[in-house]
């Protein structure tokens, strides 16, 4: 939960029990007196709007969860507050005998006790509620960062794997270069022994041919 609006809140919560009290010394006044004290609790009420504007603003910047639930509880601060007005009304235009007005303020400041007795308990429960779900947060923010880790080593070893697979490449290519310059002087040798075998072969007839020769010629002789 946000701390901005806790503060408010506390603020609130103090200034509306003050203007409780107030009103309920305002009833039991008269004359200027009685007056004076009402244009206090109506400058208190103003500020107690401002403090509702405030919470209101703040609320609606939070995430939705914690939104709707600081919103329902904005909505009881203003009808906490509608009330108050409405008595401020009530004393201020002296319709109420003093009797009434006595017995309506006492069940107005029960109303108000029970009211925040209610709202503590159902802030309470938020703020256990919201604490649990801050939780699961860290759990699942824990989790993501773990499984991130996890996903860089495995990039890094597809990097490195990746780079053994490129100079494994390099070296293949290295070897058939080598390959072919080898079969190209295999083949040249090749060639070279089989134009020799064809000169020997040559020359070995020639002379087969000049000493038939020789012995025919002696022999004829």
């Amino acid at each position: 939960m946000s701390e901005v609006f806790e503060g408010y809140e506390r603020q609130y919560c103090e200034l509306s029990a003050n203007l409780s009290k107030k009103c309920t010394a305002a009833g039991a006044l008269a004359g200027e007196q009685k007056k004076q004290k009402l244009s206090d609790v109506r400058a208190g009420v103003e500020d107690a709007e401002a403090l509702i504007r405030k919470m209101d603003l703040e609320a609606r910047s939070l995430q939705p969860n914690v939104k709707a639930v600081l919103l329902a509880k904005l909505r009881e601060y203003k009808s906490d507050l509608n009330n108050l007005k409405s008595e401020v009304k009530r004393i201020a235009s002296g319709n109420l005998n003093a009797a009434a007005r006595d017995e309506l303020l006492e069940s107005g400041m029960a109303d108000t006790r029970t009211a925040s007795a209610d709202q503590r308990s159902r802030l309470m429960m938020t703020t256990e509620r919201l604490n649990q779900s801050s939780d699961r947060i860290k759990d699942s923010r824990r989790t993501m960062l773990e499984t991130e880790e996890l996903g860089v080593s495995i990039l890094q070893d597809l990097h490195s794997q990746r780079l053994a697979l490129l100079h494994a490449n390099n070296t293949l290519h290295g070897v058939d270069d080598n390959i072919g310059k080898s079969k190209k002087i295999l083949t040249a040798i090749s060639r070279r022994v089989s134009r020799n075998k064809w000169i020997i072969g040559t020359i070995i007839a020639v002379l087969i041919i000049a000493i038939a020769l020789v012995l025919y010629f002696k022999l004829a002789k």
